[in-house]
């Protein structure tokens, strides 16, 4: 019995094994195509993919009819693989599609809600200042409060408890909740000299006194909390609630309500307190614009974001704003005075902004919190810029102002 041969023809391809030459000289298929040229061999014909091996016997005529065939049904299972391929091809790209498609997505979300909450957060804030005495004091309270917790869990966090002792937890939160009464307590007495000494003492006594050995770190990062959250921005009451005195060139205030308080209530704490904060928010949004548009030249390794490029522009519009708000409320009458005071406004904002994000590398961490949605940040992070500015303003306006710029 002859012996059978099986030929596997690899992705469609066929592979040549014979050639041979019809009685007419002329080639049976292509180049490509399996060729007979005897008379007594059986093949098995195996094609890629096929479950079934087909017998070609010696004539030629029926293997002619059955490679032809064989050649057609390989030529469209090649048709059917390249098909098969741009559909995987495809497959592998649509999720690309997909994921690009759904980052612009969430982007486009994520705006919306930081533009959402952001100007809930300034409308809001707004009614909060003119409001004043305690529903200012107590607004900043909270947020002191809170400020405070994300302070020093930044201070217990990996990157700085690696050179250092962080305070106990329970120090930590005695000191955020002094922290918020300072307001109050600045409010109602006016100075808050005495209890912020007294507090740190206790706190100090509370560290030294503690199980285990006391570290000097856990006693300057526990101080410099008390300052830095606490302290400062009692000044911001200082100078809203605490200079009473009427802005009387105001033109506003002859349209007030007098239900509301009439013209009264449009204080130089008021009108300071108003264009101090405007001016910290353009100086934050021109920095920024400036930064994206011109930044070059890296201002500090502190933070890599900021550029002399951004900060020149951002003091360029936080003095305007000083300029065009004084102008309108008609506070300080000088020109010059409105320079000034946009110019401290301006140098304690971005020094505020510096000093927390040297906290933030230190602790190797991007953002303090989570808090405001949209933001993804913490109440440090948005309100770092005024930490520093209530007091500067208030003591330019204290001392430096005759009668308080009237």
């Amino acid at each position: 019995m002859a012996s059978s041969s099986f030929v596997e023809i690899e992705r469609f391809h066929l592979i040549p094994v014979l050639s041979v030459t019809c009685p007419c000289h002329r080639p049976l298929l292509s180049k490509n195509s399996l060729i007979l040229n005897r008379k007594k061999l059986n093949f098995d014909l195996l094609l890629n993919g096929s479950k079934t091996a087909v017998p070609v016997h010696a004539k030629r005529a029926t293997a002619k009819r059955w490679l032809i065939t064989s050649v057609a049904r390989a030529e469209a299972d090649s048709v059917d693989e390249d098909s098969s391929k741009e559909e995987i091809e495809k497959d592998h790209i649509s999720p690309a599609k997909e994921d690009s498609v759904s980052q612009l997505q969430q982007k486009a979300t994520q705006l919306k809600k930081r533009i959402i909450f952001g100007l809930g957060i300034g409308i809001s804030a707004g009614g909060i200042v003119l409001a004043g005495g305690w529903v200012f004091t107590v607004a900043l309270a909270a947020v002191v409060f809170v400020g405070a917790r994300e302070y020093f869990e930044l201070v217990r966090s990996r990157g700085i408890t690696a050179g250092m002792t962080p305070p106990p937890r329970y120090v930590s939160r005695v000191c955020s909740v002094i922290c918020a009464f300072m307001p109050v307590l600045t409010l109602c007495f006016g100075q808050i000299d005495i209890p912020v000494t007294f507090a740190a003492f206790v706190v100090a006594m509370a560290l030294l006194l503690q199980r285990g050995n006391p570290r000097f770190s856990q006693l300057s990062s526990t101080i410099f909390g008390l300052f830095y959250c606490g302290y400062l921005p009692c000044f911001w009451v200082k100078l809203r609630c605490g200079l009473a005195a009427p802005a009387l060139n105001t033109r506003i205030g002859t349209t007030w309500p007098v239900l509301l308080g009439g013209q009264a209530h449009w204080t130089v704490g008021l009108v300071a307190t108003l264009i101090s904060m405007s001016s910290i928010i353009a100086a934050d949004t021109y920095a920024f614009i400036g930064g994206k548009a011109f930044g070059r030249t890296l201002l500090t390794r502190i933070s890599p974001k900021k550029t002399w490029e951004g900060t020149i522009v951002g003091l360029g519009g936080c003095i305007a704003t000083s300029v065009v708000l004084s102008k309108f409320f008609c506070w300080p009458t000088s020109l010059l005075s409105a320079i000034a005071f946009g110019f401290l406004n301006f140098f304690g904002s971005i020094f505020g902004d510096l000093t927390e994000s040297m906290i933030k590398r230190d602790a190797g961490v991007k953002d303090s919190g989570s808090l405001i949605p949209g933001h993804g940040s913490g109440i440090l992070d948005r309100s770092d810029s005024y930490i520093f500015t209530g007091a500067l303003a208030y003591s330019f306006v204290k001392a430096f102002l005759p009668l308080y710029g009237v």
